[in-house]
């Protein structure tokens, strides 16, 4: 596998430049302070290095650098080294001036992150429906997996055909508590987002990817990761082992985060029954846009519908985005005001909750109901069996037949019997709609 030292210029990006030239080819193990297996260690000079990482991570800085500042391809001359061993842009490849050099020491490694990205308008084109608002139905995505329990990408284009076709399900939340996005490596992770994001292009009208993590600079890097694929925006989990006492701790932590993609919307992701973290969402949204200027909104994850009701009632002027998280309790949320709804039941059931949704809105309360009463049926019966992320994979499989997969240790696999109770239960559901 390539990897590549990322690394900062005063005046360019190297890494895009060294990705380009294919002039390093070093594994972590191999790489020592001070040396670089370079052709040309002059190019090097004045670099100061930050990151070992994998070549494919970097694809991103050399697209928006490369669009920005296309390079000067000229002849090779006698006696001039040649930049990498192949043809193309390895070939006499020149590099703008590098500005003055920092004191010397040589290469080094530091502790700081990589380099910013560039501002989101210049990082290419969004793969989603730009301006458009968050609202409506959104698929908490379940992650496929092989059964040797690898994720598998190579599902996600019928997932997203699927969702479109079958549930009128056009808005999607990755990696959050249904994806088992905190079981999940960070290349995982990367790795998923980036396969949405693409599946997703022309198809989807949201891609909201799910950054958040126990580690703030890990946090930060899913942030800038999913700026630079061109996510729809980004959500954050409060941490839940070192827990935020407060608002302003709080704040401040997913500041940090939303300002390593400072032109992506940023959603905060309230769910205090996992995270233990029960600061209320009304007291959060006091004065949050003059410290997180992308702020667009909440995933509330909670039953408390007189915090919810607060937060509407007290912010409508700011046209925050109220996406509830309780699936079967998703109707009293409407009552009061919810303009959206992110769930794992939208993955199998998101065409019956449409309907509900414009039941309500006609409104035709009764039918509404019904719809809600039908659902909560249904959640009600499996909640009863032991309901939980391996179960929604199972549900998911036989109502979709793609392949969900197990889930990721230390959960387990729903057992044959809830299966076949579940799916019994199901079917023998009588939908208004008659379907």
């Amino acid at each position: 596998m390539l990897f590549l030292i990322q690394a900062r210029l005063p005046s360019a990006p190297l890494a895009a430049w060294l990705m380009a030239s294919r002039l390093l080819t070093t594994t972590p193990s191999s790489f020592s302070t001070g040396q670089l297996p370079c052709p040309n260690p002059a190019l090097l000079r004045g670099a100061v290095v930050t990151e070992v990482q994998p070549l494919a991570e970097c694809h991103a800085i050399a697209l928006w650098y490369f669009r920005r500042n296309p390079p000067r391809i000229s002849p090779p001359r006698p006696g001039r080294p040649q930049l990498g061993g192949g043809g193309g842009a390895a070939c006499g490849l020149c590099l703008p001036a590098a500005g003055p050099a920092p004191p010397r020491g040589g290469l080094r490694r530091s502790g700081a992150g990589p380099p910013p990205l560039p501002p989101r308008s210049r990082r290419g084109d969004s793969s989603m429906t730009p301006g458009k608002k968050l609202e409506g139905l959104v698929a908490a995505t379940i992650t496929p997996m092989t059964p040797d329990g690898q994720v598998n990408l190579s599902v996600i284009r019928q997932y997203v055909d699927y969702l479109v076709s079958e549930q009128n399900v056009k808005n999607i939340f990755v990696n959050g508590t249904t994806g088992e996005g905190l079981s999940l490596s960070i290349q995982e992770r990367k790795q998923l987002a980036e396969e949405w994001v693409r599946q997703g292009k022309d198809k989807l009208d949201h891609v909201i990817v799910h950054v958040g993590a126990l580690s703030l600079p890990e946090s930060q890097d899913l942030a800038r990761h999913a700026a630079a694929i061109g996510a729809s925006g980004i959500a954050v989990i409060a941490p839940f082992f070192f827990k935020p006492t407060n608002k302003d701790e709080l704040v401040a932590f997913l500041q940090k985060v939303a300002s390593e993609a400072s032109g992506v919307p940023f959603y905060y992701y309230h769910i205090p029954p996992l995270t233990g973290v029960k600061i209320r969402v009304e007291e959060l949204l006091d004065g949050i846009r003059e410290q997180i200027p992308t702020f667009q909104g909440v995933k509330f994850s909670d039953t408390d519908l007189l915090d919810l009701a607060q937060c509407i009632n007290k912010n409508e002027s700011e046209q925050f985005a109220f996406l509830y998280g309780v699936d079967e309790q998703l109707l009293g949320a409407l009552a009061v005001g919810a303009n959206g709804a992110v769930g794992s039941t939208y993955n199998y059931l998101g065409r019956k909750t449409n309907l509900m949704l414009q039941a309500f809105a006609k409104p035709d309360h009764a039918l509404a109901q019904k719809y809600q009463f039908l659902i909560g049926e249904f959640l009600n019966f499996v909640i009863k069996l032991g309901f939980g992320v391996a179960q929604t994979k199972a549900v998911m499989t036989f109502v979709s037949g793609i392949p969900m997969g197990p889930p990721r240790p230390p959960l387990v696999n729903a057992s044959e019997e809830f299966i076949a109770k579940a799916k019994a239960k199901l079917d023998s559901i009588a939908w208004p709609d008659g379907d």
